[in-house]
């Protein structure tokens, strides 16, 4: 089975994912999507695939999601993600994808589910 994580190597829950999947054999594929977001397809898929609405997949804290005020209703889906494309940053992590399924491994047990 193919696992992809899109990591962030300075975040605990990030790490401690791809701790878990070592534990157990598993070697996934790891894209650092602060260097290589990944397109608008694929982030609206993993956004849907994973459950979520646009607003949950955001990162809120240590990202300029309160400087660009996007706590605001305003915003729109489209405009959130372009948001997310131009400031990876914003795109909460680390989402897990696999053939059973689509996860933000949020808290990391998570990824449990789609093993």
């Amino acid at each position: 089975m193919t696992v992809t994580v899109y990591h962030n190597p300075k975040c605990g829950t990030s790490r401690n994912v791809l701790q878990m999947l070592d534990e157990r054999g598993v070697t996934p594929v790891v894209i650092e999507y602060l260097s290589a977001p990944p397109d608008r397809q694929t982030l609206v898929k993993m956004i849907a695939d994973a459950g979520l609405t646009v607003r949950e997949a955001l990162r809120r804290k240590g990202s300029p999601y309160d400087e660009l005020g996007l706590d605001d209703p305003k915003w729109t889906d489209d405009q959130l993600i372009d948001l997310m494309l131009e400031h990876p940053i914003l795109i909460n992590r680390p989402f897990v994808v696999t053939e059973k399924g689509t996860r933000l491994a949020r808290p990391k047990e998570t990824v449990l589910e789609i093993l």
